[in-house]
């Protein structure tokens, strides 16, 4: 079977629209987009049997053009869960662009060396997904491995259903490593503030210095005119704890019936932080504390 080939519970995804919005506010420098995801066009990377989507290609070029459209001059590639721990294709492009992070998943046979080897190609966290099965860690994995990678300085990226936080809370936040929540925690929002899973998400950022992803507001809500639902939550978390608020294109957006303009998804952040300082720590500041890059 071809790579890219749908199997009967994966079906292909739309592709990311080229038209990226001009953005509503001043971009600063060093701004940083801290997720999206890279597919190679090439047939030399098999996607698992086991995904339940399958991407369109998201090659490099068409990524650094989206980089560069929305303004930001570094990025993090989070390995996308139909390459399971096939990390190839992340680190290639990691590897030709000094400006980027990754975000990797691995198996918990992975060796000292090979950790190693992915700090040197420039990977800061491993991924545990349970919302899009594809392979590599599990909650079962993530307190030995969170212990193998802290003294890498790396973190434990979590993508999960966010009403199972609450349940989760004791473990996550026992964690010897940084954490960091994709998209707001991944809960509906139309559950609310007072909901025990938002309650969650800003006690880990407030309380326990975990990460927060400012992305996938149209994961949370189908109200693609501003996503008005989310406004609210995204500016309680960064009221919380405004040093720990990371943006995120989530680029190339999918497994989505419709499809965002990557553009608008950033221009809600002025909304989201009016106040510029703001912002700029959410697009600069912050990641370049968590993904390690070179401060200006």
């Amino acid at each position: 079977m071809a790579p890219h080939a749908a199997l009967p519970t994966a079906p292909h995804c739309l592709a990311p629209s080229p038209k990226v919005a001009p953005a509503s506010f001043q971009m600063p420098a060093g701004a940083c987009d801290t997720h999206a995801h890279v597919v190679s066009e090439s047939a030399d990377y098999i996607m698992v049997p086991s995904r339940i989507y399958t991407p369109p290609p998201a090659p490099e070029a068409k990524y650094l053009a989206m980089l560069a459209a929305t303004g930001c001059t570094r990025g993090v590639l989070v390995q996308i869960s139909v390459y399971g721990t096939d990390n190839r294709y992340l680190l290639e492009v990691l590897g030709r662009n000094p400006n980027l992070r990754g975000v990797a998943v691995v198996g918990p046979e992975v060796t000292d060396r090979e950790l190693e080897a992915l700090h040197g190609a420039g990977v800061r966290g491993l991924r545990i997904n349970v919302s899009f099965p594809g392979g590599g860690l599990s909650f079962d994995a993530m307190e030995v491995l969170a212990r193998r990678i802290a003294p890498l300085g790396w973190h434990m990226q979590f993508l999960c259903d966010g009403r199972d936080l609450p349940e989760l809370f004791p473990r996550m936040s026992r964690l010897p490593c940084p954490g960091v929540l994709d998209h707001m925690g991944h809960m509906p929002a139309a559950l609310g503030m007072g909901h025990p899973a938002f309650q969650a998400v800003r006690a880990l950022a407030a309380n326990h210095g975990w990460w927060v992803k400012l992305s996938g507001a149209y994961r949370l809500s189908d109200d693609y005119d501003g996503f008005r639902s989310v406004t609210p939550i995204a500016q309680a978390l960064i009221a919380a704890a405004p040093d720990r608020m990371l943006w995120g294109s989530d680029w190339p957006h999918v497994a989505m019936v419709r499809m965002p303009d990557t553009g608008a998804l950033r221009n809600l952040l002025k909304d989201w932080a009016p106040d510029a300082a703001v912002r700029d720590r959410i697009l600069v500041d912050n990641p370049a504390r968590l993904y390690d890059f070179p401060r200006s």
